[in-house]
């Protein structure tokens, strides 16, 4: 194929990924508007982030030791389940669980790096990932149309399109809606958890801090960090491994539940409460996703410590 032909394929491509991104872009935009010019760049960005994990796949060619598939299949005859009924592959389990948390730390580094000083509520977290997040999608979605016209022919595109348009772009948005809205939580770990002091709902944790003399903000922060990508991948190897299963009967409850549940984190009343003003202009999250012990400078008043 010549040089015009492969551009006029990779065009119809991103012309078919751009209609998932926009149809759920608007879904979720119209439920919590951001800045538009800061909207399209954490979508742009989202769809960089793709990359660094493409250049590491590429990588295995020169470094086989970091390719984690070959780790995973020395354990392709260890089966996790209820014998005669439900068993996987514990291989499965371990390359599923290595793509999500490499996935969801890219895309919610976006977050971080791009839209930290903007997040004014916990809202604004859950909405910066879904941006994000289809950015992300949007990117993956091309790469495959264009393998499968390439590979196969443009008469064998349309299931891809509909299946991945439907499933796989809300997928990327529940798992990085779970995650902003943890992400969210540890950005105001400070008033967050001064409040939950003064209600006496944290009382393990202040006894922690009395005990081990350990900055409580920093607790919580930290603990809301890996509660978010924790959960977020735990739906993203589940999605995978109904896919490589092939449960796809569980696709449409999974679809239905997932849009349930962003849409319960979008309206709940506590995450539109305006966090950003009781900081007084510290950031309260200096870490990148992925730095789950990093350190935080000074943020508890001496009032609320042990």
């Amino acid at each position: 194929m010549t040089l015009s032909g492969i551009l006029q394929v990779i065009a119809a491509c991103t012309f078919l990924a751009a209609f998932p991104a926009l149809v759920w872009g608007y879904i979720f935009y119209r439920k919590q508007p951001e800045d538009r010019r800061h909207t399209l760049l954490t979508f742009a960005i989202g769809g960089l982030a793709v990359f660094p994990i493409l250049f590491y796949k590429w990588s295995w060619k020169y470094f086989p030791s970091i390719n984690i598939l070959e780790y995973a299949r020395n354990f392709e005859n260890d089966l996790i389940g209820i014998s005669g009924f439900i068993l996987i592959p514990l291989s499965v389990i371990i390359t599923f669980a290595f793509v999500g948390v490499i996935e969801e730390i890219m895309k919610q580094s976006v977050v971080h790096a791009v839209d930290d000083n903007r997040i004014r509520h916990i809202d604004d977290s859950i909405m910066f990932s879904i941006l994000a997040a289809l950015g992300f999608s949007f990117t993956e979605n091309i790469l495959y149309f264009y393998t499968i016209w390439m590979g196969q022919g443009a008469e064998h595109l349309l299931i891809p399109f509909l299946f991945r348009s439907v499933f796989s772009t809300f997928a990327h948005i529940l798992f990085s809606a779970t995650f902003g809205y943890y992400y969210g939580l540890a950005h105001f770990a400070s008033p967050l958890l001064q409040k939950e002091l003064t209600n006496s709902k944290w009382s393990f944790w202040d006894w922690y801090n009395k005990v081990v003399k350990f900055r409580t903000v920093e607790l919580f922060h930290e603990k809301m960090m890996f509660t978010g990508l924790f959960y977020a991948v735990v739906l993203h190897a589940a999605y995978n491994i109904f896919l490589e299963m092939n449960w796809t009967f569980l696709m449409v409850p999974y679809l239905v539940v997932g849009y349930l549940y962003v849409s319960h984190l979008m309206k709940k009343k506590e995450n539109h409460q305006q966090l950003d003003l009781l900081l007084q202009g510290e950031r309260n999250n200096k870490c990148a996703p992925g730095k789950i012990a990093c350190t935080l400078r000074k943020l508890v008043p001496k009032s609320a410590e042990a």
